[in-house]
């Protein structure tokens, strides 16, 4: 598995991590969704130097123009809810996409730490042959990634997958690139973190995104 971590060349998305993870700007909600959503944008427009492009020609006013376009189909998917400004992000730059939407979530077992991943919800097109973008911005242990993933092969099976997380675990990482399909995923990160805390939570990481962008649930 090919592994593209935006941290290793300090740029605009080193500058929007550092106000993700500060703990006196998260109370901004939208400036937290907003950061997200930038970091989705600046992911697919690396991930677009790696996908198939087709020559056209265009009319303009005075001639025609020979230009290089999207030459093949792509969807944008994402795991609910904390998925959805990051996912927002990639789509307003691969505007023609199909989408696809998952919902995972942990369910903590009576009394313990420990919990289970379920999947409730699926919608997606045919992902045969395709390229799929796969967004989820916090990479933890990798679980809810694998069966996300897996969910979304009962749906066809994509020509390559990118993988787009603001925050991986060193775990998480491992886990992805032993679970995914090597030879066809990307794993596109904008930071790694070296630890999880007993919660499974990535330290130092941000905290819970979909909190932070949604506000607290029950």
């Amino acid at each position: 598995m090919k592994i593209r971590n935006l941290a290793e060349q300090p740029s605009l998305a080193s500058q929007y991590m550092a106000e993700l993870r500060d703990v006196d700007l998260q109370t901004d909600r939208m400036r937290f969704r907003h950061n997200l959503n930038r970091l989705g944008q600046i992911m697919a427009y690396e991930v677009s130097k790696e996908i198939a492009f087709s020559r056209t020609d265009v009319t303009t006013p005075l001639g025609t123009a020979h230009c290089d376009v999207v030459g093949e189909p792509v969807v944008v998917a994402t795991i609910l809810r904390a998925g959805l400004p990051l996912h927002e992000g990639v789509l307003s730059f691969f505007d023609n996409a199909e989408n696809a939407f998952v919902s995972a979530y942990r369910k903590y077992r009576p009394g313990s730490d420990e919990f289970d991943i379920h999947i409730e919800y699926l919608a997606s097109p045919s992902l045969d042959g395709k390229t799929l973008i796969l967004t989820d911005p916090m990479l933890a242990t990798g679980a809810s990634m694998e069966l996300a993933y897996k969910a979304l092969l009962t749906k066809g099976t994509p020509k390559h997958v990118h993988v787009l997380s603001v925050i991986a675990s060193q775990k998480a990482v491992d886990f992805v690139a032993k679970t995914l399909p090597s030879e066809s995923t990307t794993l596109w990160i904008a930071a790694i973190d070296p630890d999880l805390n007993a919660h499974s939570y990535i330290v130092p990481g941000l905290g819970d995104a979909g909190d932070l962008a949604f506000g607290e649930k029950l």
